[in-house]
């Protein structure tokens, strides 16, 4: 018998706040959409807020894309026409 255990599977949920309405709340992946462009323009994730409803779009540097991937939020890679 192997003494390792298999980990437990914990739902991820990322804090985030409503830049419209300012209320703080919890959002399981699903609830999110990242889009990773070619610069840091146009990097970002988005939500709705389930508050007030307004679409929110945020800038995502590095570590806010690291996570985010890492939590399963869907991914939007944007190609340029050029």
């Amino acid at each position: 018998m192997s003494g390792t255990m298999a980990p437990l599977s914990v739902p991820v949920l990322f804090k985030a706040a409503c830049s419209e309405c300012q209320a703080r709340f919890e959002l399981p992946p699903g609830s999110l959409r990242l889009a990773i462009g070619a610069s840091r323009r146009t990097t970002f994730y988005s939500f709705t807020c389930p508050e007030c409803g307004s679409v929110v779009r945020k800038p995502a540097g590095e570590r806010i894309v690291e996570l985010l991937t890492g939590g399963g939020v869907r991914t939007l890679r944007l190609h340029s026409t050029v």
